[in-house]
């Protein structure tokens, strides 16, 4: 069996210390619903985060 993830959409925003939060609980709610989400800190500006949702 074979597992394709695909990226639908990926944004920076600002950092925050909250923001894991809301990313956890979207992935609780909505995991039924083949959806995905991921948060990483950007490389190349630590005051940015990227915000990805994918479909799995």
């Amino acid at each position: 069996m074979e597992s394709k993830i695909e990226v639908l959409s990926t944004v920076k925003v600002d950092k925050s210390s909250d923001l894991y939060k809301v990313v956890s609980e979207l992935n609780k709610t909505l995991k039924h619903q083949d959806l995905m989400f991921g948060l990483a800190l950007d490389d190349e500006n630590k005051d940015k985060m990227i915000f990805t949702i994918y479909r799995t």
